[in-house]
Parts: structure tokens; sequence; C-alpha cells
């Protein structure tokens, strides 16, 4: 996916439309900015190295912090979902001991243990409808959308194994894709009866 390089200085409101990326290289912020905070919308923080072919570390959303300063030396990047807006001139929380990007990984990690590719997609929509999406009525709403391949390299699979497991719960009517709308309707029980329901 193309990306451009986050600009200098430190802004306090940065906009991206959905599908754009920015890199956040550690290198190359002489400024010493150490913090990026999520205002609005939905982000993907992705590692942007050929070798690891775009693997997704973690989601963001309004009020979560990327620390920049512990970032690889390659850097990653962050990839607006829905309308992004961020802050890059944002303040480490002190002291609350939660760090949103190891927290996601840590999930991404449990679901990529699970025996079946069936399970894994099952657990990674309950698990995105749960962080970033809500209860709308008689559905669960997750305001994005990822690709067939994205969700393969979440769960571990390829993108045509992908597309039939999601396949199977559409006819099944536990997942509808709304014409027009950019994101998915999962129902409730979908969500509940989750492998990993409680991490």
């Amino acid at each position: 996916m193309p990306f451009r390089c986050l600009p200098d200085p430190l802004v306090s409101a940065l906009h991206l439309s959905a599908g754009q990326a920015v890199l956040l290289d550690p290198a190359a912020r002489a400024d010493g900015a150490s913090c990026l905070e999520v205002l609005e919308g939905i982000a993907r923080v992705y590692c942007p190295c050929e070798e690891t072919e775009g693997m997704t570390l973690a989601f963001l959303q309004a009020g979560d912090q990327l620390r920049t300063d512990r970032l690889c030396s390659e850097g990653v990047c962050l990839e607006a979902l829905t309308p992004l807006r961020f802050r890059s001139d944002a303040e480490p929380i002190a002291g609350h001991g939660f760090d949103p990007v190891n927290e996601w990984t840590l999930q991404l990690l449990r679901i990529r243990h699970l025996g079946s590719a069936e399970q894994r997609l099952h657990a990674l929509l309950a698990l995105l409808v749960r962080r970033l999406g809500r209860r709308c009525g008689n559905w669960c709403d997750l305001p994005f959308r990822l690709t067939h391949e994205r969700i393969g390299e979440l769960i571990g699979t390829t993108r045509v194994t992908t597309t039939r497991l999601i396949s199977r719960i559409r006819r099944a009517e536990l997942l509808v894709v709304p014409a027009g709308e950019s994101g998915l309707r999962l129902a409730p029980s979908l969500v509940e009866t989750a492998p990993l329901a409680a991490g």
C-alpha cells in the first residue's frame, strides 16, 4: 500500500481520508516527537517492510495513543480505515500502563493460534466489533471493511479461503454487507459465541 511521510513540524490536527496512509519514521522525527493521538476515526497500524508484507500490528480509535519513540527502526504506517483526524504533538499519558498497540498485537497473536481458519475468522470479526463497532438494533455495526486479502493476513490464511469462509457466514445471515455503505453488520449471536470472547 502506498504511503507518504508524516509531515513536519508537529501539528495538533492532521486529516487523512479513508484509504490514505502515512509513514511514522522515528529516525526522521528530528523534532523529538514521541506520541501520536487519534482524535477521530479508526486507523490500522502496520509494518511498511517488504519482508512483512504490510503486517497489521494494531487498530487505533479516538483517544488511543501511539508512542513513536518505541517503534522499530523501519517505523510503522498509519492507514485511515475511516476518515481520520490525529495529532502528532500529543503528550504521552503518564502512568496509565495501557498501550493499545501492545494490547492489539497480543489479541491478534491469540487469534492466530486458534486451531482452524473458521475459528480465527470468527474470533477476529468479534474482536473488531467489540473494540471498534457498536450495537445498533438487531445488528452490530463495524464502521469499515477490510479486504479479504487483509483478513487473510490477520487470520493466517489465503484470500480464497477467507472469501469462502465469509460467504458461508453471509449465507447463514450472520453478516450483511449493506450496498453503498462503508461498513459491515454482524449478528450479535456471531459476536457473542466467538472463540476468545472474554479476551
